[in-house]
């Protein structure tokens, strides 16, 4: 479904992804680890369209995307979770969710939606008229998911969705995530730094470290990689 190849990006002098090659397959989860400041973020803005790449070329379904808007590429289908929920924070739970369908004209299937991400969140379904920057870390966390999947994505891009919750909450939305990617057939790249979860969820997974492709491979290999264990699962 997406190739990256030879990705090369900068933030002005300062170089982040250096030839960054990557594959995610339609209906997989793909999973990218690493320290901070090795570039996940990165790699995923530059996929949709934040960061320009300065060299290399990055396709979705077979069509180049590296040079279009942030618009475009979210109207192919690809959507992207930031990092840190970014919500509406003085809006409700409801006007947040809306805002993720905005260039959508489906009334029905916006509402059809609605109801989904109400059957993966209920707490949400109960929390329509609150305000977004009064919710708890992990309820943030769900409606940033909800409000990703209200744009109908064809591919998730998950940046770093257990920042900051407690361990409980964190398996319950990466279960969620689970049913998202089997249920509703929405591929997932997912950025993460608990590894082993990450891993745990994911069919491929890439190890970057200071901007480039350390380790690529499947998950049950780089769960046996001396390297991985000892960096990234503790043991």
């Amino acid at each position: 479904m997406l190739q990256i190849r030879e990705v090369t990006a900068a933030y002005g002098p300062i170089v982040a992804l250096h030839g960054i090659s990557l594959d995610v397959p339609e209906g997989s989860v793909v999973a990218v680890l690493g320290a901070n400041g090795a570039g996940k973020t990165s790699t995923l803005r530059a996929i949709s369209g934040l960061l320009r790449p300065s060299g290399g070329s990055i396709e979705f379904q077979g069509r180049r995307i590296d040079r279009l808007s942030p618009e475009q590429i979210v109207s192919l289908g690809i959507v992207q979770v930031p990092e840190g929920r970014q919500l509406f924070s003085e809006l409700t739970v409801m006007e947040n969710l809306r805002l993720g369908a905005y260039v959508r004209r489906d009334r029905d299937g916006i509402k059809k939606d609605l109801e989904q991400v109400f059957e993966h969140f209920p707490i949400l379904a109960q929390r329509q008229k609150q305000i977004a920057g009064t919710l708890s870390g992990g309820e943030q966390q769900m409606l940033a998911v909800g409000r990703g999947l209200m744009a109908r994505p064809r591919l998730l891009l998950l940046d770093e969705p257990s920042l900051g919750l407690a361990p409980l909450i964190t398996r319950e939305i990466f279960q969620i995530i689970q049913v998202i990617n089997k249920e509703q057939k929405v591929t997932i790249l997912l950025v993460e730094q608990n590894a082993s979860l990450a891993l745990d969820i994911a069919q491929h997974g890439y190890v970057l470290e200071t901007g480039r492709v350390a380790l690529a491979d499947t998950t049950e290999n780089l769960k046996k990689s001396e390297a991985v264990r000892r960096s990234y699962l503790g043991y």
